[in-house]
């Protein structure tokens, strides 16, 4: 499945209707946030059947803080949040969001 750009808090909260969704957090200007952007697409590239939406932070800085807010999640970028039943599972950020520990957050 590809990832899918969000930019409003409505895109957002139809994806909280989902089972399961990665969300991921990524600066556009960030070399960090580039190498875990690519373990991202790597990892979702093997795993179509994940529901996955990411949001570029200096795009869409409101909706980064109304998730960071909402969920009591401190912001980082980059990030990545897996929501299970509309609450934030499992999160972790820069160089932590790797191949590997999306798979094991997304096994569990």
């Amino acid at each position: 499945m590809t990832a899918t750009k969000i930019e409003s808090e409505e895109q957002f909260n139809d994806l909280l209707n989902e089972d399961t969704f990665l969300l991921f957090k990524h600066s556009l200007t960030c070399p960090v946030s580039a190498e875990a952007h690519e373990q991202y697409e790597k990892y979702i590239a093997g795993n179509e059947q994940l529901k996955t939406a990411y949001l570029a932070v200096q795009e869409a800085r409101p909706l980064s803080n109304h998730v960071a807010e909402t969920f009591d999640i401190k912001h980082q970028s980059p990030q990545a949040i897996l929501f299970k039943n509309g609450k934030p599972v499992w999160n972790e950020s820069h160089w932590r969001i790797t191949y590997d520990s999306l798979s094991k957050a997304i096994s569990e």
